[in-house]
């Protein structure tokens, strides 16, 4: 790590944005018709949405840092048509309603897209598509049968690439083979919470920052400074669930690690190529994610220490020397001619995970307790549904509305198990990594088009597959 490599202070996007004019905090006891707990893309966008629909609400959102401090500002500007949990639901629901989902994804980058502009947030958008890379044959293999499973769930407009028109997109040192969606852009995450936030707020939304909530209760949003009544309490807390009382084995909050580089000069984009500005990812078990920014930097990101014990989170974003080298190698081994960039920023933050790996949006019509969350790392555009499926179950239940198409989706009232109590859960994420990155050495040296065994039985024992 250079001398000159800023780790920590939130992210490298609020570095360049600069962190919000505060809010104020919760006054004392209040009441609203909804009460957001979260001000992330997830608490925001549902903000957003139930606010255009029915503009008499009175609707609070609560955030214990400053919009966008958590996941929602430190993520790697993915606006992408991943979901977590997709083949599960297939499983559970059948192939139709999986497709059906996954199709909504696809609508919502455009959404997205479009609100962006309706709004005027500038937040850098690029519609690139996203690119995922193999370099090894157990790669290809991975890299194949994930092409032919998407066309099967309806993303007919994904292409295929072999290594020279990899390499006519983006010249990835090493990479045999490519697959390519349309549905996917670069983006600025801190722009798009700043500007969203704002907008919220000209539509008549109440944002308190600076106040953590303690404990939700049926009705009630409990904080150091009063308590929120509402008919609706909503959970937008994704990684940072565990720290609300009796949720501790919810979601396990994960690690996720970035770096940025310094801009990067013309010769070295044109040693590079990326004109088109694709979204960047791969095939390894323990998967990079990356981004040519608006300023020509490249911002590459991955795990690094995968969990802390009891479910804690940062504070500032800092990350260890160690994860950022290794995100350094990364970088260096795709583009060898960035080996003389400087690392500028370095940073991380946690993302939502649930036991069986699936992404969830819940109303409890008996309470009014509802939720969104466990994007597993897919949240920039998950959000944006998740907060509009929220909006649609809030209407069914006030009678305002009747189902709609987002309300019949797969992964609404999904239950799923808790977490293991410590020291299993420590030890089961460590293991899991461990296994991930030791299969994808042996990969990378046996170069058979398996693969590794440990990798198949860490998937079975963690719930991703």
């Amino acid at each position: 790590m250079s001398t000159n490599t800023v780790n920590g202070g939130i992210s490298f996007w609020y570095a360049q944005e600069g962190a919000p004019l505060p809010r104020e905090p919760l006054p004392g006891d209040i009441t609203a018709d909804v009460c957001i707990v979260g001000g992330g893309y997830t608490g925001l966008w549902t903000a957003y949405y139930l606010k255009k629909a029915v503009p008499f609400l009175n609707i609070t959102v609560l955030e214990g840092k400053f919009c966008g401090y958590g996941a929602s500002g430190r993520n790697g500007g993915w606006l992408y048509n991943g979901i977590a949990g997709r083949d599960r639901y297939a499983k559970l629901h059948g192939h139709d309603a999986a497709v059906r989902l996954q199709q909504a994804m696809n609508d919502t980058v455009e959404e997205v897209v479009r609100v962006a502009a309706e709004e005027e947030i500038d937040a850098d958008i690029h519609q690139g598509g996203v690119l995922e890379v193999a370099h090894t044959p157990a790669q290809l293999t991975r890299l194949k049968a994930f092409h032919a499973v998407e066309i099967a769930f309806g993303e007919k407009d994904r292409v295929l690439f072999g290594a020279r028109d990899t390499a006519e997109r983006v010249r990835v040192t090493g990479a045999v083979a490519s697959t390519w969606t349309p549905h996917g852009a670069r983006l600025h995450p801190v722009k798009l919470v700043k500007g969203l936030a704002a907008a919220v707020e000209a539509l008549g939304v109440t944002i308190h920052e600076s106040t953590p909530v303690t404990e939700i209760k049926p009705k009630h949003a409990i904080t150091p400074y009063g308590t929120v009544r509402a008919p609706y309490i909503l959970r937008c807390t994704e990684g940072f669930t565990a720290n609300l009382k009796g949720q501790k084995r919810a979601w396990l909050p994960m690690n996720s690690s970035m770096i940025a580089t310094e801009p990067l000069p013309r010769s070295v984009w044109d040693t590079i190529g990326w004109d088109g500005r694709e979204a960047l990812g791969d095939m390894a078990h323990a998967y990079m994610y990356a981004q040519r920014t608006a300023d020509d930097r490249i911002a590459l990101g991955g795990r690094g220490v995968p969990y802390r014990y009891g479910s804690r989170t940062d504070n500032d974003g800092r990350t260890q020397p160690a994860t950022i080298e290794a995100l350094r190698e990364i970088l260096v081994r795709f583009f060898p001619t960035t080996a003389g960039a400087r690392i500028d920023h370095a940073w991380s933050g946690v993302l939502g995970v649930p036991r069986d790996w699936c992404t969830t949006v819940t109303l409890d019509r008996s309470t009014g307790l509802g939720w969104a969350g466990g994007y597993v790392g897919s949240g920039v555009a998950t959000t944006n549904l998740a907060a509009r499926t929220l909006r649609d179950l809030i209407q069914q239940d006030s009678g305002q509305a009747g189902p709609t198409e987002l309300t019949t989706l797969p992964w609404v009232n999904h239950k799923v198990r808790k977490w293991e109590p410590e020291p299993l859960r420590w030890l089961g994420v460590q293991g899991m990594y461990a296994a991930y990155r030791g299969a994808d050495r042996r990969e990378a040296v046996a170069r058979t088009a398996e693969t590794d065994p440990l990798a198949q039985i860490a998937d079975r024992i963690s719930g991703r597959h």
